[in-house]
């Protein structure tokens, strides 16, 4: 098997524009493509941070996620950051609000969570 990295990670949001302004015009997302897909009546927006790419699909009536109890499938994305607390800061201007901080058990590093318009857990780890 010669799998050399992940390509990308695909996530259904409730309001296109809405996630689009989050990932884009707040957490400064690079966009590759954007399609309206009029055979399927939702969008389809390809965003680049560094050499990892997020695929946003944005589909209307799709089920709620669920939060609590956490069920099977994608649980969070987490981004790598030099230092939290400047990215925290950067965040709470911006009017996003972050858990406090913690410390990972298992790495001893410095890490929180916040969340995109539609509850997507998303991590800050140093």
């Amino acid at each position: 098997m010669n799998l050399s990295a992940i390509h990308h990670v695909a996530i259904i949001v409730s309001d296109y524009q809405k996630s689009r302004h989050f990932y884009v015009d707040q957490l400064g997302f690079e966009v590759i493509r954007e399609n309206y897909r009029k055979e399927r009546n939702d969008y389809k927006l390809d965003l680049k941070l560094g050499d990892s790419e997020l695929e946003i699909f944005g589909i209307a009536d799709a089920p709620k996620r669920l939060n609590y109890p956490e069920a099977c499938g994608l649980r969070h994305l987490a981004f790598k950051v030099e230092n939290i607390e400047e990215t925290i800061a950067e965040l709470h201007a911006k009017g996003i609000e972050t858990e406090p901080v913690r410390e990972d058990t298992f790495t001893g590093k410095k890490m929180t969570f916040f969340f995109d318009p539609d509850g997507l857990p998303l991590e800050l780890h140093e």
